[in-house]
């Protein structure tokens, strides 16, 4: 350890992050790859939606139920293993969580009605709905404010990779290996198992694990101390600060969902692509994202270096995300593939950066203590805004009005989930409990 280093941890200050080792970077490596496994477990039901509809006979309003019961068990389980992971501490919270959402996938398999699929998903639904208050819980435990849209950028582009991931491997096993859309369920499910157990013995909160130095430690926990007390989730939520966050997640949630859950099928009722050439173009759109994911940690963390308060760096960066959302009212109209791509591309972007600042919202203003409770509250208020944008969807889709109402919505949700945000935390100081 360096003079400056021993110096810097003597006072209680950790030195630059340069100078008090990486470890912490490793904790979110191991996020981003669950991430990347979450979605790909999330997204094969839209890859296989023509396949699935052709085989079991769905209308659009049978998918959209589909969708709206996983969402409905997500919106209740987020908010459930918010408070288990603020009790148990993400290596175990989140660990339950992905057994859960892995088995479920795999059980996708089996099925063989609606109500099967709906079941499965459903369960599903439960396991994924612990997936981000988990991160969001160990990026708290594990970094400082000022690194903590960073990190949850980089663990949050995982969803992108697994959005990239799974046009390229699902039409592999159906087609080219010839295990059908059965297959697709178990390969996946099987193989993302293999990383649970790396999860458990690696994780351990900072303080007791091992590989983490004495000055790294201390850069972790160079925030002033939280409050040592639990909250209850009635005081959360009496607090405005809870619902700039929950509403934030109300609005701009169901535009990711309808990205995810429909963007294959627009594609090929527009474009005319399917199981074959879907990869390529999702694979562009979800690189964008990415790239937008970090982006938009990197730039409310670089604003903060130069001297900007957590307010407006986090703002700032969630404005400019916002206003690159807007070109895509215009997607549906788009004669081009490769246009409606940009568009949609830069759009899914902008939603990864928006989202990548507000994730943070709860860990920066609340105390580590009821970091998950918060993150709870929000992912089922966000949830429920999805529920019914599936149901929108599907009477859109089944009355043909076509997916431009759903692009009006998404190219300006930012904006107004900004509005939202700055009202009832205009300051962004600490939440008042």
């Amino acid at each position: 350890m360096s003079v400056e280093t021993q110096v810097g941890v003597a006072a209680g200050v950790a030195a630059p992050s340069e100078r008090v080792g990486r470890y912490r970077w490793v904790i979110v490596g191991l996020l981003f790859t669950a991430m990347v496994i979450n979605y790909v477990d999330r997204q094969t039901i839209g890859l296989l939606k023509g396949d699935l509809t052709t085989a079991f006979g769905w209308s659009e309003t049978d998918y959209a139920d589909i969708i709206f019961y996983f969402q409905a068990t997500y919106a209740v389980a987020y908010l459930v293993f918010g408070r288990i992971v603020d009790k148990v501490g993400a290596r175990w919270g989140f660990g339950l969580a992905f057994l859960i959402w892995q088995v479920a996938h795999i059980a996708c398999a089996g099925a063989r009605s609606l109500n099967q699929f709906i079941a499965a998903r459903m369960v599903l639904g439960v396991g994924e709905g612990g997936g981000f208050p988990g991160g969001i819980k160990a990026v708290a435990e594990w970094f400082p404010k000022k690194e903590r849209a960073f990190a949850t950028g980089l663990f949050n582009a995982g969803t992108n990779i697994g959005a990239v991931v799974t046009p390229l491997v699902i039409p592999w096993i159906v087609t080219d290996l010839a295990l059908g859309w059965q297959g697709a369920f178990i390969v996946t499910g099987v193989a993302g198992l293999i990383w649970l157990p790396i999860w458990l013995m690696v994780y351990r909160h900072p303080s007791k694990h091992a590989k983490v130095s004495s000055a790294e430690l201390a850069y972790i926990q160079s925030d002033p101390a939280d409050p040592a007390e639990k909250v209850s989730w009635f005081k959360l939520l009496t607090v405005k600060e809870t619902w700039a966050y929950a509403l934030g997640k109300f609005l701009i949630d169901p535009i990711w969902w309808m990205f995810l859950f429909w963007l294959p099928d627009f594609l090929g009722k527009r474009h005319g692509l399917d199981l074959k050439n879907f990869g390529p173009p999702l694979v562009a759109i979800y690189l964008m994202s990415d790239v937008g994911s970090v982006a938009g940690g990197w730039l409310s963390s670089t604003l903060m270096k130069f001297g900007q308060s957590l307010n407006s760096a986090r703002k700032y960066a969630m404005l400019l995300c916002a206003l690159c959302a807007v070109p895509v009212a215009f997607a549906a109209e788009a004669s081009s593939l490769w246009v409606a791509v940009g568009i949609i591309g830069l759009a899914t972007a902008a939603h990864q950066g928006f989202s990548a600042n507000l994730y943070t919202l709860p860990s920066d203003v609340f105390p580590r203590k009821a970091v998950g409770s918060v993150i709870g509250i929000g992912g089922m208020i966000g949830a429920l805004g999805g529920m019914a944008m599936s149901k929108f969807v599907g009477a859109m889709l089944e009355q043909n009005f076509g997916y431009t109402p759903m692009f009006i919505i998404a190219a300006t949700t930012y904006l107004v989930a900004l509005a939202v945000v700055h009202w009832l935390s205009p300051r962004y100081a600490p939440a008042k409990i």
